[in-house]
């Protein structure tokens, strides 16, 4: 599903002659092709895709509803564009400008022939609210990490190191039909638990730590995105309070989240029962985070997070508590804002499990 129209449908609140779209997410967003290259010129009544010959065979096949042509040394995209901003009379080009660097804006500034204008805002907009085939992505894509999930917690014993888990996750959501990783899974255990974004090395699951394994795969370009913790062996009377204090938090705020609330009043739901446990001060992140074709992306359900979520914004719902230096706990889940709750797309139990 391409979104040509949904952006054609904005330029004009945009005060925008046509929207130059160069990011891969957004690439993708528009027109339903993935390709580490290529660029989208979407104007108010037509739409053009422009790719060099790796991808043009492919582009032509399956981009629906724009011209698609290709790019070569001789007709590089500066080129290209410039003839289509001549051709109608294009005066104000927006631009991604939370994707460019100043080089590359500086770039366009000088080659093309229309006025820059930032409206990354536009996309933002768009892609916060999600069509029905998005959310059906998400949904397969969160039962194919699930899947790999289940195989994992088979084969996690005592000697086996946070490495090696990563990469039984990877195999098995792939095996599984996943297109790629959306990010490279988080695998900590013991000690290193306490570091919500620890990088899994060769350190080797013990019998009485916990183990934190935060990850998730694409499909059709969209993401999922869980974490679960769980202990080997056996769990302390502390770790078995702070594990159910995080859980506590999580259904609360899930429980309590609809569309229109902003992000700060989901995450001030979660952060309280957190604060009346006395672990306050060991909660450090937002509660959660837009997803999408992006596996962090607006909106944002944190403190930074002022504006009423929409309905059918997608964001994770992921406390967690972190004790430095000794252990910690995060659970995630993926929910659907809707008009009078949510829908918690993320099947996986979350009950204590103790391998």
């Amino acid at each position: 599903m391409n979104h040509f129209a949904a952006i054609q449908g904005k330029l004009e609140e945009y005060g925008l002659d046509a929207m130059l779209v160069t990011s891969p997410s957004n690439r993708k967003y528009a027109t339903d092709f993935p390709s580490s290259a290529g660029m989208a010129l979407v104007t108010r009544k037509e739409a053009f895709f422009f790719i060099d010959s790796r991808y043009i065979e492919a582009a032509k096949k399956s981009i629906k509803g724009a011209a698609v042509d290709k790019v070569d040394m001789q007709r590089a995209y500066d080129a290209k564009l410039n003839a289509e901003i001549d051709r109608l009379g294009i005066r104000t080009l927006g631009i991604e400008e939370g994707a460019m660097s100043l080089g590359e804006y500086r770039s366009w500034e000088q080659k093309l022939h229309g006025e820059l204008k930032p409206a990354q805002q536009l996309f933002t907009d768009l892609r916060t609210v999600k069509y029905q085939e998005e959310l059906d992505y998400l949904i397969r894509a969160q039962r194919i990490a699930e899947k790999a999930l289940v195989q994992v917690l088979d084969l996690i014993r005592p000697g086996m190191t946070e490495r090696q888990v990563a990469a039984e996750l990877i195999y098995r959501m792939l095996r599984e039909g996943a297109d790629g990783v959306s990010f490279e899974p988080i695998v900590v255990t013991g000690v290193k638990s306490s570091m919500p974004h620890g990088v899994p090395g060769d350190v080797e699951i013990r019998s009485g730590d916990f183990l934190t394994m935060d990850f998730g795969c694409r499909l059709g370009g969209y993401c999922s995105d869980m974490t679960r913790t769980v202990a080997v062996g056996s769990a302390t009377e502390e770790m078995r309070k702070v594990y159910e204090t995080v859980l506590l938090a999580q259904k609360t705020a899930i429980s309590g989240a609809k569309a229109g609330m902003t992000g700060v009043e989901v995450d001030g739901i979660a952060r309280k029962v957190i604060q009346d446990a006395g672990y306050g001060d060991c909660f450090g992140h937002g509660f959660g985070h837009g997803v999408g074709l992006d596996v962090h992306e607006a909106p944002t359900a944190g403190p930074s997070g002022k504006d009423p979520m929409p309905v059918n914004a997608v964001i994770s719902a992921e406390p967690g508590i972190y004790l430095e230096g000794r252990f910690g706990v995060r659970i995630e889940d993926v929910i659907i804002l809707k008009e009078n709750g949510c829908e918690d797309i993320t099947l996986a139990p979350k009950e204590l499990l103790i391998l």
